[in-house]
């Protein structure tokens, strides 16, 4: 991977990096910050679903999971929020390697495997909601202790950075990857996954590869979203909103591009907080919205942002 792979990253980064200095507005942050969580979330589903072609309608059980395991270690063990991240990743990414197991040993691709990623996050919610170590229905709440050291930051503009920082680590682990040979495998395996096996591929360990960091990237944005927010509950860590946005964005965006997730994200979450402010927070108005774009963006080519503006330039 040479410099001028990175120099995109780099400059979104310093560019994104201005945005606390002008923008001291709480309201405003909170949404920038909320937008990044999502970005996240949605860059680690583009990594199986934009790169691989394997569509999860379930993320919501990595992201989730890497968020409870971060809260009950803090609450339950008194662990310190930094290991306690790095262990929601590893827990999210152990998940998804399960799953991947379960899911692909048994031949399970397209429709199928979305169902069943869909099943595994709804039973989670349905068992976070009801065991009394995740703190049942009530949900958990982490103690608030504003220092560094226990990653609580009284400015909303140092979660931005934080936040800012593990979407770049993101960005650059997607270009690292487009450029490696796990992913012209992935590639290879999401154009044609007989073709790639008939040519040596390892479909088998690639698809756990991409599964594994799919959900440990995800992961780390539901790790980061219950240290922002300090509680966490079934529906909110495993609620379908996630699994939404987080596919939703790639998919609009750009699937199978670096920055298709940020664009994606960016724009429903602009979108989502638009719709609120027009008709209330009615509940569940926003997802609403998403599933009517869904429709029109799989019905209708070029089907993202970036095929419509290139199909304008070509008129």
């Amino acid at each position: 991977m040479s410099a001028k792979d990175l120099l995109p990253i780099a400059i979104f980064a310093i560019l994104a990096a201005f945005i606390p200095v002008f923008v001291t507005a709480g309201t405003w942050l909170n949404f920038a910050v909320f937008t990044l969580i999502l970005c996240l979330a949605a860059q680690g589903w583009n990594i199986l679903g934009g790169y691989g072609g394997q569509y999860s309608f379930g993320h919501a059980a990595f992201f989730g999971t890497g968020a409870y395991v971060a809260a009950i270690l803090q609450t339950r063990y008194g662990i310190n929020p930094y290991p306690g991240f790095l262990a929601g990743i590893a827990g999210a990414a152990t998940i998804g390697w399960i799953i991947g197991i379960l899911s692909f040993r048994s031949g399970l691709r397209g429709s199928y495997f979305a169902l069943v990623t869909l099943a595994f996050a709804e039973v989670f919610r349905v068992l976070a909601n009801a065991a009394e170590f995740t703190g049942g229905a009530a949900g958990l709440l982490i103690k608030l202790d504003v220092r560094p050291e226990n990653f609580q930051f009284a400015s909303r503009g140092v979660f931005f950075w934080v936040a800012l920082a593990l979407v770049t680590v993101a960005l650059v682990i997607t270009r690292a990857l487009e450029r490696s040979r796990l992913g012209a495998q992935l590639v290879a395996v999401r154009e044609n996954e007989n073709a790639a096996r008939a040519l040596g591929v390892d479909v088998l360990r690639v698809k756990l590869s991409a599964i594994t960091l799919s959900a440990g990237i995800t992961g780390a944005a539901g790790a980061l979203y219950a240290q922002y927010f300090l509680y966490l509950d079934a529906n909110i860590a495993y609620g379908t909103w996630i699994s939404v946005e987080a596919l939703l964005a790639p998919i609009i965006g750009g699937a199978g591009t670096v920055f298709g997730p940020i664009l994606g994200g960016v724009i429903l979450h602009s979108l989502s907080e638009f719709t609120k402010s027009l008709v209330g927070r009615i509940p569940g108005v926003d997802l609403v919205i998403f599933g009517v774009l869904l429709i029109l963006v799989v019905r209708f080519p070029p089907r993202d942002i970036p095929g419509l503006i290139r199909s304008w330039r070509r008129r």
